[in-house]
């Protein structure tokens, strides 16, 4: 490897995170690779908040790292995310939310598991909530998947072909990434209070649609932060609308058939929602009967457009 080309670069967007931007960049300044190794770009998503001078501080307080800070105007984390890949260096390309905490040996791994496996097309690890202060008792596992909770298995594995990691634990050759031309901006993740998600299910479709074989690694881990008084219920709606959203905007691309499989498809989730939340009721956990069946409501609305 040429020393003055970085083995992997690491794509953080962000907006509005300037309290928890901190905890990201230094979970990924104390990594236990060289950090002449490896490249970290944080693409500033138009923040109204301290982000500009958050992330200027630390990079001048931390100059023996290479942290790259730029701009992207147009709003949503899709184009932030390919303006980061854009000027990335390195072969591999990850991606971390900015209120992510990377473990201590998240990048060692992943280096190494693209050594191992050559043929690798792609990558995704756990995603664990780091509930502030703690877990609402209405949290279940299915819907904790809307807050980021993710692990797929116990075991390194390949995904198997309608699952894919989670857009926050994400690894890709940069080769690959280029060849599906990056993510679409027609499914832009967060814009403003509108969520028009699904960006990274349509990439790794894409992927795999060239034959790519994409892996989970259980021990390639983050942390997510999860502030729980902001997941209120108008909250979880724009998150789990935005599923539907994406959907929507997915499956018509590809055909009309395609959307109305798909709206039979969550016709066929709610009702098995439905059958969970009886399942809560008859375990004694009745608050989390209503979560589990508004979540597949709310991507319902959005998948038909309300």
């Amino acid at each position: 490897m040429n020393p003055l080309v970085p083995e992997i670069s690491i794509v953080i967007c962000t907006y509005n995170r300037a309290l928890y931007l901190p905890q990201a960049l230094e979970s990924l300044y104390h990594q236990t690779v060289e950090k002449n190794r490896y490249e970290v770009i944080v693409v500033n998503n138009n923040s109204t908040d301290e982000t500009a001078s958050v992330c200027k501080t630390f990079i001048d307080n931390h100059s023996d790292g290479h942290f790259i800070y730029l701009n992207e105007l147009n709003q949503g984390a899709s184009f932030a995310r390919n303006t980061g890949a854009a000027i990335a260096k390195a072969p591999l390309l990850c991606f971390m939310d900015d209120d992510a905490i990377a473990y201590p040996n998240y990048l060692e791994l992943i280096i190494d598991f693209f050594k191992t496996y050559p043929d690798a097309g792609g990558l995704g690890g756990r995603i664990i909530p780091r509930y502030i202060p703690s877990e609402p008792k209405w949290m279940s596992h299915f819907v904790s998947s809307l807050v980021g909770n993710f692990d797929y298995s116990k075991s390194v594995c390949v995904f198997s072909p309608n699952k894919y990691p989670l857009e926050s634990n994400m690894i890709i050759k940069l080769a690959d990434f280029h060849a599906v031309h990056g993510f679409n901006t027609a499914l832009p993740g967060v814009k403003g209070t509108l969520r028009i998600g699904g960006e990274g299910k349509e990439f790794f479709l894409k992927l795999k649609a060239l034959g790519k074989t994409i892996y989970y690694h259980p021990d390639i881990i983050v942390e997510h932060v999860v502030e729980t008084q902001k997941l209120t219920a108008e909250y979880m709606y724009r998150v789990a609308s935005g599923i539907g959203r994406g959907e929507k905007v997915r499956t018509q691309s590809i055909n009309q058939l395609s959307y109305i499989k798909k709206i039979v498809e969550y016709f066929f989730k709610l009702g098995a929602a439905c059958i969970l939340a009886m399942g809560y009721l008859l375990q004694g956990q009745p608050a989390k009967m209503k979560p589990v069946i508004q979540f597949r409501i709310d991507a319902l609305k959005g998948l038909l457009g309300f």
